[in-house]
């Protein structure tokens, strides 16, 4: 497959994600285990429990693409997400959005990257499609 382009549908790659993944836990964990790879050290994810306590269960999930920072928390049942926006490495607003907002715009933001990023591509690959067919 070539470059990305825009015949990678977002919007139902976001649809899809969210009816696969009902529970907002398995969706950080779903995301966070695809991107790992692709994003390095621009992807954090941070765990339940605390200082004495070890856990597997992601709370919140950081990364930094770009001048953006998307940010994804649990909070009790429900997933808050926002985008932060920088401009010189300092941020100058944060967003709030519906969980489908914030997987489309992390996904556009992927794409973009995708375009000069063999491993970028094949993880927006693997989120839209499926993985490699």
């Amino acid at each position: 497959m070539g470059p990305v382009d825009d015949s990678f549908d977002l919007n139902l790659a976001a649809a899809t994600l969210r009816s696969n993944s009902g529970d907002v836990r398995i969706l950080l964990k779903a995301l966070s285990a695809e991107l790992a790879s692709t994003l390095g050290e621009r992807l954090r994810v941070e765990y339940a429990g605390g200082r004495f306590r070890k856990s597997d269960v992601i709370a919140r999930v950081t990364i930094a693409m770009g001048n953006e920072t998307f940010e994804a928390a649990i909070e009790g049942p429900a997933l808050r997400c926002s985008v932060g926006h920088s401009s010189g490495g300092i941020r100058i607003r944060s967003e709030a959005l519906g969980v489908d907002e914030w997987i489309v715009r992390l996904l556009e933001a992927l794409r973009s990257e995708a375009a000069h990023s063999e491993s970028a591509r094949r993880a927006l690959e693997n989120i839209v499609i499926g993985g490699p067919q």
